[in-house]
């Protein structure tokens, strides 16, 4: 975990460095599809994750759950910006559950940048990859 105040003007460059550097830590014998997920909380800290496959596939975790982890871990709640890195023939963006667990910390207008190793590749908001979405407020918290 590192401050980070200078990533709320960086376009994503610090985000990117901290994906891609997790990225390369990413325990994935079996798919061989390592994944970076770097996101910034409400203090400005930098939190990064890295998939972890296991032989029970179901079992395995994915970076941005990872990241979300660590933030929580190191006292944030809540998540300002995410960047997932991946090297896919297509955008690499988070799975749905990911969307879901990024929900619970994230509002609807959070950026979330799907990018390759070597940048951003594009931007969504929150709400564009998990419309009508159910969250804390759901359930009157």
């Amino acid at each position: 975990m590192q401050a980070a105040d200078s990533a709320r003007t960086d376009d994503g460059v610090t985000l990117l460095a901290a994906a891609r550097a997790v990225r390369e830590r990413a325990h994935a014998p079996y798919s061989r599809f390592r994944v970076g997920a770097a996101l910034r909380d409400e203090h400005g800290a930098i939190h990064a994750g890295c998939n972890v496959e296991n032989a029970a596939y179901p079992v395995g975790t994915c970076a941005e759950a990872g990241a979300i982890a660590a933030m929580v871990a190191g006292g944030g709640r809540r998540i300002m910006e995410i960047l997932v890195c991946g090297d896919g023939a297509g955008l690499v963006t988070p799975c749905g559950a990911c969307r879901q667990r990024i929900r619970e910390f994230a509002r609807a207008d959070t950026p979330i940048h799907a990018a390759t190793p070597d940048g951003i590749a594009k931007s969504f908001t929150l709400a564009e990859l998990l419309p009508e979405s159910f969250g804390p407020e759901t359930l009157g918290e």
